[in-house]
C-alpha cells in the first residue's frame, strides 16, 4: 500500500483522506493507505532539515503539501522527494490542494520571469506525478503545457453545487463579468439554480457602468458568488456592492482556495454579505466544504 506523508498544516487534511478511504474499503481489516511521519526543522540560519521517520523502501510515496506561500515550502518539499528516492521509494507523487505560481504565465513587462513555466520545470524534476484542484489555468488549456510529469486536475464544481442546494434557499448564482459566465453557468446547472452575469459598459478609461440584468425577477433570491481563488477579494466586494445597490438580498460568497491576502477577509465581511464559505484546500476559518473525498479517490488511482 502507498505511504502518505503530510507536510505541516496538512495533517488533518491527510487524516480525513485516510478516514474517507477506510470508509470506502470493503475489507475492514485492511486500510488503503499507511500514514508516514516526517519532521522539518530550521537551523539558526534558516536552512531546512527534512527527516523521513517512516521506512519508504520499495514503497510508493505520496506527499500532501499545499503550495500557497510556495517560497517557504518548496525547498523542504524538494529535499523530501530526493531523500525518499535515495531511501528506496519506488515513486514520489505530489498532492497539492492549491498549486501556486500559476498566474505569471506570460511576460507582461520587459524583463519579467515567466514563473509558471520555471516553477513547473522545477516541480517536474523531483516528483513523478501531480494531483491538484482547480489550478489557475487562465491562458493555459491544461497543466500538460508546462508540466512534464503526469498530472491530475480535480474540480470542485460538483461539491460546490451540492453545498448550494443543501444550504441556500432560492439561490441565484452571479458572475461579475462575461469571462466568469462559463464557470458560473456550470455550477448553476449542477445546482439546479438560475444564474446571471453582471454587464459592464465602458464609457471611457475610468468610466465603467455596471448593471445587474433582470434584477426585479431575482429580488426574492439569495445571490451566490462563486470564485476559484479569493485573494484580494476586490472583484467579490465590487460585485456585492452592485448587488446591494440593486436591492438584492445579502450575498453568499463561495471560494475554492482561501488566500485572503492582507485584510481581504475583513473587507469582504464588511461589504455586507450573509456568509463566506470556502473549501479546505487552504486552511482558513471560512472552511466549510470538505474536498478530501475527491482527493482520496484521486490518490487511490495513482
Amino acid at each position: 500500500m502507498p505511504i502518505i506523508f503530510a507536510f505541516p498544516e496538512y495533517e488533518k487534511f491527510v487524516k480525513q483522506i485516510q478516514d474517507q478511504a477506510d470508509q470506502d474499503q470493503t475489507d475492514q481489516n485492511q486500510t488503503n493507505f499507511e500514514l508516514g511521519e516526517l519532521s522539518i526543522r530550521k537551523f539558526p540560519d534558516g536552512d531546512s532539515l527534512v527527516t523521513l521517520e517512516t521506512d519508504v523502501k520499495e514503497k510508493d510515496v505520496v506527499v500532501v503539501c499545499g503550495l500557497d506561500d510556495a517560497d517557504s515550502k518548496i525547498m523542504p518539499l524538494m529535499f523530501f522527494a530526493h531523500t525518499a528516492k535515495e531511501l528506496g521509494a519506488k515513486s514520489v507523487g505530489l498532492v497539492t490542494p492549491y498549486l501556486g505560481y500559476m498566474r505569471q504565465d506570460q511576460r507582461f513587462n520587459p524583463g519579467e520571469a515567466i514563473t509558471s513555466d520555471i516553477f513547473a520545470k522545477f516541480i517536474s524534476s523531483f516528483v513523478d506525478s501531480l494531483v491538484t484542484m482547480d489550478p489557475h489555468l487562465h491562458r493555459r488549456k491544461s497543466l500538460d503545457e508546462i508540466y512534464t510529469i503526469p498530472s491530475t486536475v480535480l474540480h470542485a464544481t460538483t461539491i460546490l453545487s451540492t453545498w448550494i442546494k443543501e444550504n441556500v434557499k432560492n439561490p441565484v448564482l452571479v458572475g461579475p463579468d462575461k469571462e466568469s459566465r462559463q464557470w458560473v453557468q456550470d455550477v448553476a446547472v449542477k445546482a439546479g439554480a438560475p444564474f446571471m452575469v453582471l454587464k459592464k459598459v465602458r464609457h471611457g478609461d475610468k468610466d465603467v457602468e455596471v448593471s445587474v440584468p433582470e434584477v426585479e425577477q431575482y429580488k426574492s433570491h439569495t445571490p451566490v458568488l462563486v470564485d476559484d481563488i479569493i485573494s484580494t477579494a476586490r472583484t467579490m466586494i465590487e460585485t456585492v456592492n452592485h448587488l446591494n445597490n440593486a436591492g438584492l438580498k445579502p450575498a453568499v460568497c463561495l471560494g475554492i482556495h482561501a488566500i485572503f491576502a492582507d485584510n481581504a477577509y475583513a473587507s469582504l465581511k464588511n461589504a455586507g454579505v450573509e456568509k463566506i464559505v470556502t473549501t479546505n484546500t487552504i486552511s482558513h476559518e471560512t472552511n466549510g466544504i470538505d474536498v478530501t473525498s475527491i482527493f482520496a479517490d484521486a490518490i487511490k488511482k495513482l
